[in-house]
């Protein structure tokens, strides 16, 4: 594409990197002007793994927080989903979780995730949004960003590098979105233009993910629930989790995980081993009736890591959404509900203030920090208290914070209200503030209504179609 050396004349926007968050604020600027997806990796036709997204080996939930967003953007994507087989999972009743508290009740549905690969997650929308936007979207794929040109008061566009010829070029923009995932350059970029980096935090627990996808055991009930085994991040061990997601195609995605000192390995009868050690066998013993259809999948780049860019004299014209703002450890499965309400908190923003409008970017930046807030505080409120997270360990308010959700944790054992307030911040469709609410106080004050359950919630119907009888 060529230059444009005419400041009057309208660009259109640039986003960096075609992955979900990517494709989804390339929809949102779609409404306002031409858009480039510039794109390292040659994005697969179907369904498939791809070199730049290692971690979509392992599992990935798509809250019913994030799912509402995507459908707000792009209307028909659950059908899409659900005739692509993805499962769409009632909260908490498709749930059997064991929290550092007890066993979850399965209580009457009240949110949902949608569970499948992220393979096909990332396809039918990166599809629905290129139907929607039609020609308004460029997408230059096998292309890497080597910069950003302008000056530390507004950034101009971009620098690449094309792999087919190796040639490098300039690409000016009005906006320039930053959507390039954990590895996002942004920090370097800001220095080469003379702008203040973002004040960086980091809690890394040593958390190691390993999956594998297996085939499950014949004859299930089509509403097959999800199966998820916490660790008590105070229990003075490594924290180690086993997570069972249904996924397309009649097949599970089992993902373990531990931090420093009880990691898993990338060695199949290990796995199995690691499954049946967690505070809880459940996981290991499904996994043992069921078919391995591929190697484990090992990943290491699970630290939590924020870029304060909200607080940051940022270029204008420059906006940075996703991973490349806030990664969280996958356990809570946040990440993509977190850039799917960013890219509607942009779209918001834009027809609030209007599109070309002075400070638009540093608007949309602040905008997003309300579900990164709320991500950020799930991930290192537990992950704070495990050995060498942190420099100095958990602060006085991370610990107080801890007392009140261990509290709420345990009356979510046997209290309906308490688990639907919990979940309504799980799911993204509420902040934190949504649990100080008198009557969800005054419950946790009272404690669970119903005594701790002694063994997983299956029903009848689960464990005869797995013979399940521990």
């Amino acid at each position: 594409m060529s230059t444009d050396s005419t400041a009057s004349r309208k660009r259109p926007a640039i986003v960096i990197g075609g992955g979900l968050t990517g494709m989804l604020a390339a929809r949102v600027l779609s409404d306002y002007t031409d858009v480039i997806v510039i794109e390292r990796d040659v994005l697969p036709e179907q369904p498939e793994p791809r070199k730049g997204l290692p971690q979509a080996s392992h599992t990935h939930m798509l809250w019913s927080g994030g799912a509402d967003a995507i459908e707000s953007l792009l209307p028909g994507t659950a059908k899409e989903l659900d005739a692509a087989g993805a499962h769409r999972i009632p909260l908490t009743t498709g749930m059997v979780a064991y929290s550092a508290k007890g066993w979850y009740r399965r209580w009457d549905e009240s949110h949902y995730a949608i569970a499948c690969s992220r393979d096909l997650l990332d396809w039918v929308v990166r599809g629905q949004v290129l139907k929607h936007a039609g020609s308004r979207i460029t997408v230059m794929e096998d292309t890497t960003v080597l910069g950003l040109t302008g000056t530390a008061d507004a950034v101009t566009g971009v620098s690449i590098r094309r792999a087919a010829d190796d040639q490098e070029d300039t690409l000016l923009a009005d906006l320039v979105v930053d959507a390039s995932g954990k590895g996002s350059r942004a920090p370097n970029w800001l220095e080469d233009l003379g702008a203040p980096q973002p004040a960086t935090r980091e809690v890394d627990s040593g958390l190691v993910y390993a999956s594998r996808v297996v085939q499950a055991p014949p004859g299930l009930p089509d509403n097959w629930p999800i199966i998820n085994v916490q660790p008590d991040p105070r229990a003075g061990v490594p924290g180690q989790t086993g997570v069972i997601l249904p996924i397309e195609g009649g097949r599970w995605l089992v993902t373990l995980s531990g931090t420093r000192g009880g990691q898993p390995t990338s060695d199949p009868e290990h796995f199995q081993r690691f499954a049946l050690g967690l505070r809880h066998p459940i996981v290991g013993e499904l996994l043992s009736r069921t078919k391995p259809l591929g190697p484990v999948q090992v990943s290491r780049m699970t630290a939590n890591r924020r870029r304060f860019y909200e607080k940051t004299a940022m270029p204008e014209n420059l906006l940075v959404l996703g991973d490349a703002v806030a990664a969280y450890n996958p356990t809570y499965g946040h990440g993509m509900s977190v850039a799917a309400q960013g890219a509607v908190a942009l779209g918001e923003t834009i027809r609030r203030r209007g599109w070309r409008s002075p400070g638009l970017t540093a608007r949309a930046q602040k905008a997003i920090t309300k579900p990164v807030a709320t991500a950020w505080a799930f991930a290192t409120g537990t992950d704070v208290f495990y050995e060498g997270a942190t420099e100095t360990g958990p602060t006085l308010g991370e610990r107080v914070a801890a007392r009140f959700v261990d509290r709420l944790n345990l009356t979510a054992t046997g209290s309906g209200r308490v688990a639907r307030a919990l979940t309504d911040v799980m799911t993204l469709q509420a902040g934190p503030e949504a649990l100080a609410h008198p009557s969800t106080l005054i419950a946790a004050a009272v404690g669970p209504l119903k005594p701790q359950l002694t063994q997983p919630p299956l029903t009848a119907e689960e464990r005869q179609a797995l013979d399940y009888t521990t």
